[in-house]
């Protein structure tokens, strides 16, 4: 049985702070403790290269 995460804003948050430090998908899957594909999901709630918390939240 897996254990499924639901991301929260905090988690958000976080997300887009490694970004600008430059930190990889791997890295900030592993932090917020979710799988690389559940970033890359998360990313695509944005425009390329433009990922914000909040205009993320705002899409659910």
């Amino acid at each position: 049985m897996r254990n499924y995460k639901k991301m929260k804003f905090e988690d958000r948050k976080t997300i887009e702070k490694m970004l600008k430090e430059g930190i990889g998908v791997k890295d900030i899957a592993e932090k917020i403790g979710v799988h690389q594909v559940t970033i890359y999901n998360e990313l695509r709630r944005c425009p390329p290269g433009e990922y914000a918390a909040e205009k993320a939240q705002a899409t659910l």
